[in-house]
């Protein structure tokens, strides 16, 4: 009998009925229509049939497809029911190809079902895609490109930050706080000059005062740029969020310490910060007298939103701005009731203790937005020492994505970093008990006062090895996954700021020196039982 094309032959014979039974990329195991990553350039793929087949020009043309070019096509020596495959020239790298076998008759028997599947070709990790250059250069270098996205690119307006790119109108009030606290170190860095960055201080102090709506002296999550009117971040969110206000007022409370000049402009720019922070109701917000703090109230739907500020997370902060206030401040008994109350973890993760927090620690901005001006290096309290608390959140997070125990392409000991980013299906705040594959430099980056060894690492892999896939005008964009092959070109106010900042921390503590300084900070947190 002679095959013409699958599924047509001459003459009258039956050929025996064979179905592919499985198949291997570099000894990969893949199944039918899925995909296999990381596969070398010149990989070997087996095809095992459940009976002997047999090879023909004819077959392998008509039945046999590759979107990568021509194959090599032989028959294993000691077992002729395996199809050895390699490509005839070197793929490319990080490409996607395709291989499938049609139904139908062909390599000597019929072939009852198809079988295709995909696989990806590995990073090429072996070469570097920019110079290298020293790491005080790269630090300097990753600082000044994602500065820029707070000075360049704010709202022209405001002097706000937007709160991601191509948000237009829409500024952030926790990103611009972030993004306030970044102008020291812009300053410290040479970026700008201190008269430029007063001035700017000076423009967003002034907004804030004249143009921008508060509620009960707190400001809502988005604002437009221009008019200073509330934008609804949901339907019930649109009033006061007191979390993004306490990330505000660590920004300019840093920027009240910071410039102590006794100009005009310094002047007016701490004289502008205390009426804004003496402004918020801090106490308004434990709904009279709940022991508790609560995230959100809005003129139209009141406590509708109903979300307390309770147990491990981002928002330490907001208690010990809360009970700095020189004019609104809550009690001791609110922090340990409504905050430290059920905090406690004590489990151990990959060897490593974790005084607080959900299991494997959660994404890592709980580790970054508390702690941009809170020093947690000799911060502790009743319920943990922070500084304990933050290597071990970061070291885990670390230690996850190097064990890799769902399997994900590309995650390594150098490639690593759960957070809050986009992701290759939206938004989401990925952590070890929700990891989607994907990784923001950010939460790497950002944990380098806890773990600078590892979090160096990650930042030399991602710009010498991904380099331009993930660097852009404001430096790395906000997340990718290699598994996916999925790269974000998006940049968000909230991932940025923490880069700027903690890189500074670690170099030489600026912010949380200046922020430290504070004196209302110093009585909120020895009111709350801290020793600093």
């Amino acid at each position: 009998m002679a095959v013409t094309s699958c599924g047509q032959h001459v003459g009258p014979e039956s050929l025996p009925k064979a179905i592919v039974v499985s198949a291997t990329i570099d000894g990969k195991a893949v199944l039918e229509s899925g995909t296999v990553n990381g596969v070398s350039l010149q990989p070997q793929i087996l095809l095992s049939f459940s009976r002997e087949i047999q090879l023909d020009k004819v077959s392998v043309a008509a039945c046999l497809s590759f979107s990568g070019g021509e194959l090599e096509v032989h028959l294993d020596a000691d077992d002729p029911s395996v199809m050895v495959l390699t490509p005839r020239n070197p793929l490319g790298e990080f490409s996607p190809y395709r291989i499938g076998i049609a139904a139908g008759e062909g390599f000597g028997v019929n072939l009852v079902e198809g079988f295709t599947f995909s696989f990806i070709t590995a990073l090429d990790d072996s070469r570097d895609v920019f110079s290298r250059i020293s790491t005080d250069e790269l630090l300097t270098k990753v600082q000044e490109r994602t500065f820029a996205y707070f000075w360049d690119y704010a709202h022209p307006a405001s002097g706000l930050a937007r709160e991601r790119l191509g948000s237009d109108e829409t500024v952030t009030i926790g990103g611009s706080g972030f993004g306030l606290m970044a102008i020291p170190v812009g300053i410290r860095r040479g970026f700008i000059t201190r008269e430029e960055g007063a001035a700017r201080a000076l423009k967003v102090v002034g907004f804030l005062q004249n143009k921008a709506v508060r509620y009960h002296g707190a400001f809502p999550h988005w604002l437009n740029g221009t008019t200073g009117k509330t934008i609804a971040f949901s339907t019930y969110d649109n009033g006061a969020d007191l979390v993004e206000t306490a990330f505000l007022m660590e920004g300019l409370l840093t920027l009240r310490a910071f410039f102590d000049g006794s100009d005009d402009t310094e002047a007016s720019i701490r004289s502008g910060i205390t009426s804004l922070w003496e402004a918020v109701e801090w106490d308004h917000f434990t709904r009279s007298g709940q022991d508790v703090l609560y995230w959100h109230w809005s003129p139209d739907y009141d406590w509708k939103m109903n979300m307390q500020v309770r147990g491990w997370n981002e928002a330490l902060i907001v208690y010990v701005l809360a009970a700095s206030s020189p004019t609104h401040p809550i009690s001791k008994e609110v922090y340990d009731k409504g905050w430290a109350s059920g905090t406690r973890n004590h489990r151990q993760f990959y060897d490593i203790t974790l005084p607080l927090g959900p299991d494997y620690g959660g994404p890592m901005f709980f580790a970054h937005y508390s702690f941009l001006g809170l020093d947690p290096r000799n911060l502790s309290d009743a319920y943990a020492d922070y500084w304990e608390q933050n290597v071990a959140h970061s070291r885990i997070n670390h230690a996850y994505c190097a064990a890799n125990p769902k399997g994900y392409y590309g995650y390594s000991d150098v490639c690593w970093g759960l957070t809050a980013s986009d992701y290759w299906n939206g938004y989401t705040a990925s952590s070890p008990t929700n990891d989607t594959g994907t990784i923001a430099p950010t939460a790497a980056i950002s944990s380098m006062p806890y773990t600078p060894d590892e979090s160096l690492a990650a930042m030399e892999y991602l710009y010498y090895k991904l380099g331009n896939r993930i660097w852009g005008d404001y430096g790395f964009y906000d997340a990718f996954s290699l598994e996916h092959q999925w790269f974000a070109k998006s940049y968000i106010a909230i991932d940025q700021g923490p880069i700027v900042c903690m890189i500074e921390n670690w170099r030489t503590g600026l912010l949380w020196n200046t922020f430290m300084r504070d004196a209302d900070i110093r009585r909120g947190l020895e009111r709350l039982g801290f020793s600093h």
